[in-house]
Order: structure tokens, then C-alpha cells, then sequence
């Protein structure tokens, strides 16, 4: 029997500590950003889109950038997916 209490005992702590960490997933997406994208700095170059980052709990947003492309690759923008727990960003990356 003291085996069992000690058992519940650490899953209850286990599941108690597990919730405590960070967590990307939001009830609503929030508002789209609209803003203006500057001239490109020279031929060649790449615009990266805005992004979303996980911040202190929720949601930030960051402007996007010309950048260089990747050799060989091409950008793909970030985009918000919905689950059952709310909706969650998936970054925008290089393939």
C-alpha cells in the first residue's frame, strides 16, 4: 500500500511539474499585422515575412527583413495552425 501512495504520490508531481512549462498554443490567433515592406537593399534578395515568437507566455511579433537567399533553397512563410487546444505558429524556414 505504501508503494501505491508513493507512486501516486510522484505521478501527481510529475503531471503537476509537466504543465508548468512553456507552451505555444493560443485559444485565438492573434490579429494579422500590416505594415510596409521596405525596398529591396540590391538585386537578388529575399524577403523573409514576418514572424511570430513565443514571448513571456503568448505571442510577439517580429517585422520581417530582406535577406540573401540560401543556395539552392527557397523560403517558405510561417502560417498558423489550429488544433483542438487553440492555434499554434509554425515558423517560416529555408528548404
Amino acid at each position: 500500500m505504501k508503494h501505491y501512495l508513493i507512486a501516486a504520490a510522484l505521478l501527481v508531481g510529475i503531471l503537476s511539474f509537466s504543465s508548468c512549462g512553456p507552451t505555444q498554443i493560443v485559444a485565438s490567433r492573434p490579429a494579422d499585422v500590416i505594415y510596409t515592406r521596405p525596398a529591396a537593399p540590391g538585386p537578388g534578395y529575399v524577403w523573409i515575412g514576418g514572424d511570430w515568437y513565443w514571448s513571456g507566455g503568448r505571442y510577439t511579433w517580429r517585422e520581417g527583413r530582406w535577406d540573401r537567399p540560401r543556395t539552392g533553397r527557397i523560403w517558405l512563410e510561417g502560417s498558423w495552425n489550429q488544433t483542438p487546444r487553440g492555434y499554434r505558429w509554425n515558423r517560416g524556414h529555408w528548404r
